[in-house]
């Protein structure tokens, strides 16, 4: 820390009490009353040096014997700073340090101490030593905190703008410029006499080396030194991760996990132990929000989820919540599960969790993504493996996940679970397991719901669209509508018809191929299997007719189960040939020559 020495006498004050009294043996002529403190000092020591107590003491009209008694109720930094001025009109020895220097600056201007009262006075030297101060960042940062106390007058000096702004270049630049940050400080950063260090290894400081810093900073300095910081040309994410930074330590709701699943707080260190009001904290995480970077990306979602869930908390303005929700919209691909579970707090509670805020975020995502370049619709070709997850995708997933959580709360309107359902396009979801999931769950926690609601909700999945898995889950669900089951079976046995004829394909390719070239092997990867030396004959070895006749058999008496299936469903004997011959599709499958013969052959 700077440190300035002044004066060069003992100590010759005395405090007694609420008393101070000057020890130089002479009997005191003058008192000044400063708040509830009163010292007893001498008259010429103070004229000498302070216009403005030469004037009031010129002014003091007492009888004969009264000793002159002054009030200086309204001097900057009160008592404590009176009293360092008493000590330099005496030369008594004092040291300014970033900790006074500002109050003491103040004062001496409240007070008039300028060069016409002598050289050296108490403006000069404390400017003097102001300019040292600001010279360095922890230093800097300790004027500003004291600019506080006595806001008014350094506002009038212009005190409170320079250190902003000497902060604000120092937080653009490289910090080993101006002096290590007091939080990145080591007690063995030592040097020898002759500069060569041997303390602590040289390091490089990461981009959020000024965060704790500044947190310190009072809400109305904290936001003029993130504006100046943004004039200055400072990058998004760094304003934005000094903002989240100190929102966590003054806001309690976001550091800790506000979903129901988990709610144990953590106090960060250094962070104060009492929290501000209610008040207090809903100006704060106004403020917060309007300072934070409109770039996409520069804050994370899981953070303005928990700005959201705050502000339903502290009952923020309805403009705060707004932005909030356009914001997370924004970038609601980057959200996960847990953070958009938003525990519903309005007046009439319906439902456990937020539906109609997570409808308002997901109708913004859908408005700037069509607003924006038009995406592709994402294609899936089972067994080739997955494809790049657009936002979309992304969204799609993570709506079906919420769609699941909230799905069991007896109390969600059929109406409101289908209208956030059927903003995602069906081209967004490769797979449609998640949504059947999340169907299957509401239909078991709403046993009353109508056969026409039903209807209505299954159709917000498309069956062709389903694993092998969840066809085989849904094919046994006694939950879903008739129609639902039967169409979910139709498209599995095509399923199964496409691979018994890819398998007739390739046994009629190789039969084929063995009299012109031996034991070739079915190529892998569209190369020879004579082209690659290091290849395995035993994998390459293709199957037998036996072996593709057993595979067919195998295939055959799954499509059978199928059917066996659907009479236990109790439909008419012919349903399946009605059902079969509507989608122009049907199969007679002769076990015994593993072959099958399309029932309109004719036409064939």
């Amino acid at each position: 820390m700077a440190l300035m020495k002044l004066g060069s006498k003992s100590e010759s004050f005395q405090r007694d009490g609420q008393t101070w009294v000057c020890t130089t043996g002479l009997p005191s002529d003058i008192v000044v009353e400063v708040g509830e403190m009163s010292f007893h000092l001498h008259k010429f020591p103070l004229l000498s040096r302070s216009g403005a107590l030469e004037k009031l003491i010129g002014d003091f009209s007492g009888g004969d014997g009264t000793i002159c008694t002054l009030q200086l109720h309204d001097i900057p930094g009160s008592a404590k700073a009176f009293e360092l001025v008493a000590k330099f009109c005496y030369g008594v020895k004092l040291e300014l340090t970033a900790l006074n220097v500002v109050c003491l600056r103040c004062a001496a201007e409240h007070l008039r101490m300028t060069e016409d009262y002598g050289e050296g006075n108490l403006i000069a030297q404390t400017e003097c030593f102001l300019n040292e101060v600001l010279s360095s960042w922890k230093d800097s940062i300790k004027a500003l905190e004291t600019c506080e106390d006595v806001l008014p007058h350094a506002e009038e000096l212009h005190i409170v703008s320079r250190c902003i702004n000497s902060l604000a270049m120092k937080a653009c630049s490289d910090p080993s410029l101006f002096g290590w940050p007091s939080s990145l400080q080591s007690p063995n950063d030592t040097n020898l006499w002759n500069g060569i260090g041997c303390g602590a290894k040289p390091r490089t400081a990461s981009e959020d080396w000024w965060y704790e810093d500044v947190s310190f900073l009072s809400l109305n300095l904290y936001k003029r030194l993130i504006l100046a910081m943004e004039s200055r040309a400072m990058k998004p994410e760094s304003i934005a991760g000094s903002l989240m930074f100190y929102g966590k330590r003054y806001l309690p709701g976001l550091s800790r996990h506000s979903s129901f699943r988990e709610n144990t707080g953590r106090v960060m260190p250094g962070a104060s132990v009492s929290a501000p009001s209610e008040s207090d904290q809903r100006s704060l995480l106004e403020e917060i929000v309007g300072l934070l970077p409109m770039k996409k990306g520069v804050t994370s979602t899981k953070f303005l989820l928990g700005l959201l869930r705050t502000a339903m908390i502290l009952h923020a303005s309805p403009s705060c919540r707004e932005n909030l929700e356009k914001r997370i919209g924004v970038q609601l691909d980057q959200a996960t599960l847990e953070d958009l579970l938003i525990p519903n707090l309005g007046y009439s509670v319906e439902t456990l969790y937020d539906i109609d805020c997570v409808q308002r975020i997901l109708d913004h995502f859908m408005l700037v993504d069509q607003s924006g370049p038009a995406s592709s619709p994402c294609i899936v070709v089972e067994g080739i493996g997955s494809p790049n997850l657009t936002p979309m995708t992304m969204v799609a997933k993570l709506v079906d996940g919420y769609l699941a959580e909230v799905a069991p709360d007896v109390n969600l309107k059929f109406p409101k679970f289908q209208s956030l359902a059927v903003v995602i396009p069906e081209y967004a979801r490769p797979l449609d397991d998640g949504i059947y999931r999340a169907i299957d769950i509401y239909l078991k926690a709403h046993p009353w719901l109508t056969d026409s609601e039903r209807e209505h909700l299954c159709r917000l999945m498309n069956c062709q669209k389903l694993s092998l898995e969840a066809c085989t889950h849904a094919a046994q669900n006694e939950r879903l509508p008739l129609r639902v089951v039967v169409q979910v079976l139709f498209f599995e046995q095509l399923r199964l018809r496409t691979s018994i004829a890819g398998w007739f394909f390739v046994s009629d390719n190789l039969e084929n191929s063995q009299p012109l070239h031996g034991n070739l092997a079915l190529p892998k990867n569209g190369r020879s299997a004579q082209s690659d030396p290091a290849h395995d004959p035993i994998e390459s070895q293709p199957l037998s007719t036996d072996e593709m006749k057993l595979r067919v058999l195998e295939l055959e008496k799954e499509c059978l189960d199928m059917r066996k299936e659907i009479e236990k469903l109790g439909k008419p004997k012919n349903s399946w040939n009605i059902f079969s011959r509507k989608f122009g599709f049907r199969l007679k499958l002769h076990p015994c020559n593993g072959k099958e013969v399309p029932a309109n052959s004719k036409n064939n």
